[in-house]
């Protein structure tokens, strides 16, 4: 045997063959479902609910949980539950909710992965005697010297490095991603050979506690707040018409203003202090200069500016920039073309070809 693993099992086929991988590579493995969400409401079973309001397809529903096992009792793994709903709300909804009272538009899938997935995960590894906690992230991981580097996966269309930045250097040794040399198709056609009840089942696309993509009611229903109209302004402080809430915008944004003009508008920038919503048209979006601070280093941090690759979302291809180290905790981008809607809260990600170099958190442009 090549040691104990503790499997992520979300319910979905890419976690499910992530563990049929690891035992064809010797490993005695554990497959655990993560109850982050859906209990909060709670029901065990959605289906209790009714129809009006089940949530939509998100990743952490009593189907996925029963999906999960499934596939676990085929493999013949130990499988349990592992309830981190009070952690998830403190960690991640409650965290998503105060960037967006900032200003920011934070992507709480990142944090998911810092504090539950790389976090509590690895905590509960160590009390089954596990050596590695394994997920169905399209990503790579390599050891050169004893040194760890998360790479890139193969399938650039799949690639998820963006997301996991924020892992600790440390632990990458105790990770394992066994799909990143895969294609999407590749893994459904093995889960599918392997009879897999989720071989084809799609994947979910939401924000798992915002299952109707309206994150501003999830805000709302969050703090009890009602938040204030003000007025949307242009670049020189005209006054252009009346937004309804703040929380409602987000850089870049052109539908939704309920406000026409001769050309398009978008949200330029969000004054929290003033409560106005700046618009200004394409073309005033777009940037050289990105500040990044929160930095997470996964390799040797250098001392004065480097060339590398870059990106600040994560559908985004790396882009060619300058990096300027400022401390162990902040760096500016100057990218070599403009880029467009640099967003606040975003992740800026650091690439030196395949290899991910680490990354921050977007403050302005």
């Amino acid at each position: 045997m090549s040691g104990k693993a503790l499997i992520a099992m979300s319910g979905g086929v890419d976690s499910s063959l992530a563990a049929r991988l690891m035992q064809e590579q010797g490993y005695e493995c554990i497959g655990c479902n993560m109850r982050l969400y859906m209990d909060c409401s709670g029901f065990d079973n959605e289906e209790e609910l009714p129809v009006s309001e089940r949530p939509r397809k998100t990743c952490c529903s009593a189907k996925d949980a029963e999906d999960a096992k499934q596939v676990a009792e085929l493999l013949g793994m130990p499988f349990f539950v592992l309830d981190l709903s009070y952690d998830f709300q403190k960690q991640v909804i409650d965290k998503f909710v105060s960037s967006y009272e900032k200003g920011l538009t934070p992507n709480p899938c990142i944090d998911c992965n810092r504090y539950m997935k790389f976090g509590r995960l690895l905590e509960r590894a160590e009390l089954e005697g596990c050596e590695k906690v394994v997920t169905g992230h399209y990503a790579r991981l390599e050891e050169n010297d004893g040194e760890y580097y998360l790479k890139k996966a193969v399938d650039e269309s799949k690639d998820q490095s963006y997301v996991l930045y924020c892992l600790p250097k440390e632990i990458l040794g105790h990770l394992a991603f066994p799909l990143g040399e895969l294609t999407k198709a590749e893994v459904r056609r093995r889960a599918e050979g392997h009879g897999f009840v989720n071989a084809h089942k799609r994947e979910s696309q939401d924000i798992c506690f915002v299952p109707d993509g309206n994150y501003a009611e999830v805000i709302k229903k969050r703090t009890g707040k009602d938040y204030e109209p003000g007025n949307f302004v242009d670049r020189n402080g005209n006054i252009l018409g009346r937004h309804k809430g703040i929380i409602h915008y987000t850089i870049g944004q052109r539908k939704g203003l309920g406000i026409a003009f001769g050309e398009p508008r978008y949200v330029a920038k969000l004054d929290m202090e003033k409560n106005e919503v700046v618009l200004a048209t394409d073309a005033d979006l777009f940037s050289k200069t990105v500040r990044v601070a929160d930095a997470n280093w996964l390799v040797a941090r250098k001392q004065g500016p480097f060339r590398c690759q870059a990106k600040i979302r994560y559908r985004q291809k790396e882009q060619p920039a300058t990096v300027t180290p400022e401390d162990n905790d902040s760096f500016t981008i100057e990218f070599d073309e403009p880029q467009r809607a640099i967003t606040p809260g975003q992740a800026a990600v650091l690439y030196d070809g395949d290899i991910v170099l680490g990354g921050g958190v977007i403050q302005g442009s």
